[in-house]
């Protein structure tokens, strides 16, 4: 680490003269030279209360030339100092003094680390906000002009992200020269500079007069858009977007759209799926005229394309461009330009690409209309819910909901049965799990007597799967078709052979049980959980397996709050108690938690756990509590409960005491 104290203040500097106020910087430069990366990182993150501790004129004369001469070490501190510097105008006096921040920021904006780079601009950014338009002018606009000359790259990559910021505030002359570096930097030498140009090329129009824009900004854009590094020109078409959007229709055509169509056509894949994946934006940006004379057969290629990865980014735009279009004449150019070559990409070769076209293709039946959804989309679905590809036809099932509100779900019944009952059996898990996922968007728009018909012994299938996570996902499923289809369908349908499972032979299955019965207790009420799921409950506290009866006693304390005080004195207590002096120390102790938790919130109950709130042993108080011993504490000997001390204030205590050993005499303002 580079850098040294300074006169007069060191670690030892602040007992040696008796002024203690020189105490927290010395602490501050022994931590950023120790050899522990994550003290010097802690140290950091405290710079904003030591520059309190110090104050205004200090921070500016010791603490900033400090930090500016040791900008040497880890990436993760300087990342961090980087952040705390962004906001530190206040604790430096102010907007008059903000210039006083930007020596180590610029030292940052050097550095070889790129998200270190990225962070300090972020932060320059933001302070040249605070600046004065004086200050700007002799300050920050220089600092640019430095970083833009820069010997190495990193501090020209750096410099483009600034000349957006400060070139609205500049005088007349000065705007010329920032133009100047800024066109420099396009035609820089090194690839990553014209990259990093090239990304701000866009927001640094934005803030050009319009003359500038046309006589500058757009021979830059052409330069960048042709050049040898496909990195560059891809960057170019994003530009694109906000240049566009600048210029007048007749500009547009003349300066813009020859380069435009030569990156749709580009050699390098990696340009054309820029421009597919900009497409909207580009779209909305040309307008409608250009939109149907140029973009949409520049689309049709890009559908078309021989790179898989560039005809699955044109495909996921396929909805959003068909809902920009004019929607006069919209159905027409739908029907006649893209249509034929969507039902191209429906038996696409690529699995990705298809995946693509299903996520989307359902919303195109609301801007067709019932009609042509019936004659012309309705195949394209139904060949998708067959495709070999599972998650095709789960983007399919996924979007049902458009198709329903034009054309209604009985059409689709015949084949979307097929489909769904195979992806629920495919033989990959993440698939099952994804399709029950949908199941309760699928039964809302299938209704309660088809659900009931076709999909209910599908739901009550997975929970005995043979995967964890899908009996888990089922039993979500199962709470949330009740909280759709109401208590009483619970009750007549979903209940009943739930608890028949209590009798499976698999124990796995038997836990699976009360794990519904924990979901569905609170959607279905009091009444239906006391008549039949407590009984169940309880009579599964014998089980022979001990997995079983612990989740007994986890299950009781989940429902717990649900049934009323006499099913808790009468039943509940005597199966906890007994549960509380199983063999198993996992059940006794699941047993003796669920004893404390009901009690906790039936205080009337006389459980033999005394509220924590409550402390009735020597050394109990609001810093120590009992809790009953974990199954690894146990050892059978002594005391269920072992005395536990709560570090929350406590550690509050020792970090207020660590501030005022770091600071004293000082006064200390908290931070929010």
């Amino acid at each position: 680490m580079a850098g040294a104290a300074g006169p007069g203040i060191g670690p030892g500097a602040a007992g040696g003269d008796g002024d203690d106020s020189l105490y927290p910087i010395a602490v501050l430069i022994d931590e950023l030279r120790n050899e522990d990366v994550q003290l010097r990182l802690n140290s950091i993150k405290k710079l904003s209360t030591i520059a309190l501790a110090l104050g205004v004129e200090r921070t500016r004369t010791e603490l900033l030339p400090f930090l500016t001469d040791t900008i040497y070490d880890e990436d993760e501190v300087l990342l961090a100092l980087a952040e705390q510097l962004g906001n530190f105008t206040g604790l430096v006096g102010g907007p008059d003094f903000a210039h006083c921040l930007l020596p180590p920021l610029e030292s940052l904006a050097t550095v070889e680390e790129t998200v270190v780079r990225d962070k300090a601009v972020e932060s320059l950014r933001q302070i040249s906000q605070e600046h004065t338009p004086v200050a700007l002018e002799a300050h920050f606009v220089p600092l640019v002009k430095r970083l833009a000359s820069g010997d190495w790259f990193t501090s020209r990559t750096s410099a483009c992200g600034l000349f957006s910021v400060c070139y609205p505030r500049a005088s007349n002359a000065l705007k010329a020269e920032i133009r100047q570096c800024f066109r420099s930097l396009c035609t820089d030498d090194t690839p990553m500079v014209r990259r990093a140009a090239a990304s701000k090329l866009g927001e640094f129009a934005k803030v050009l007069e319009l003359d500038s824009v046309k006589s500058e900004i757009v021979p830059l854009f052409t330069n960048l858009a042709s050049d040898e590094q496909d990195s560059v020109r891809l960057l170019a078409v994003e530009a694109c977007v906000s240049i566009a959007q600048l210029l007048s229709q007749d500009d547009l055509e003349a300066l813009v759209m020859p380069t435009l169509r030569q990156a749709a056509e580009d050699k390098s894949w990696r340009v054309r799926y820029m421009v597919a994946d900009k497409f909207s934006e580009l779209q909305k940006a040309v307008g409608p005229k250009i939109t149907l004379s140029d973009l949409i057969p520049a689309f049709q290629n890009l559908l078309k394309d021989c790179e898989a990865e560039v005809r699955a980014a044109a495909a996921h735009k396929v909805k959003e461009l068909c809902e920009n279009l004019p929607i006069e004449g919209r159905e027409t150019i739908i029907m006649n330009q893209i249509l034929p070559y969507i039902k191209e990409l429906v038996s696409d070769t690529n699995q990705h690409v298809k995946s693509a076209l299903a996520s989307v293709i359902m919303g195109l039946s609301t801007i067709l209309g019932k009609e042509n959804t019936i004659e012309h989309l309705l195949p394209l679905f139904l060949a998708q819910l067959k495709d070999e590809c599972p998650e095709v036809r789960l983007n399919i099932i996924s979007n049902l909901d458009c198709v329903n509100e034009v054309i209604g779900i009985r059409q689709l019944s015949q084949s979307l049965l097929p489909a769904i009952v195979e992806l629920a059996e495919d033989a990959k898990w993440r698939v099952r799990l994804a399709i029950i996922e949908y199941m309760p968007l699928l039964a809302g728009q299938l209704g309660v007597e088809f659900f009931d018909e076709k999909l209910n012994s599908l739901c009550m299938a997975w929970l005995v799967d043979h995967v964890y996570a899908i009996r888990e996902a089922a039993t979500s499923n199962l709470m949330k078709l009740v909280q759709k289809f109401g208590t009483e369908w619970a009750q007549n349908t979903i209940v009943p052979k739930v608890l028949v499972m209590a009798n499976d032979p698999n124990y796995l299955h038997r836990m699976t049980t009360l794990f519904c019965i924990n979901a569905l207790s609170e959607a279905c009420g009091q009444e239906i959980t006391t008549k039949q799921m407590l009984p169940i409950v309880l009579k599964m506290a014998g089980d022979q397996v001990a997995n079983v009866r612990f989740n007994v006693a986890k299950s009781l304390q989940k429902i717990g709050p649900i049934l009323d005080t006499e099913a808790l004195q009468e039943e509940v207590k005597p199966v906890l108690q007994k549960l509380g002096q199983d063999e198993d120390m996992d059940v006794k102790y699941f047993a003796q938690e669920a004893i404390s938790g009901i009690a906790a919130r039936a205080r009337k109950l006389d459980f033999p756990v005394k509220d924590s709130d409550e402390p009735s042993v020597p050394g109990a108080d609001k810093n120590h509590f009992w809790r009953p011993r974990g199954p690894r504490e146990d050892t059978g000997k002594g005391p269920a409960y072992q005395l536990h001390v709560n570090t929350r204030d406590t550690l509050a205590r020792l970090e207020m005491a660590e501030l005022v050993l770091f600071f004293p005499k000082q006064r200390l303002i908290p931070l929010d």
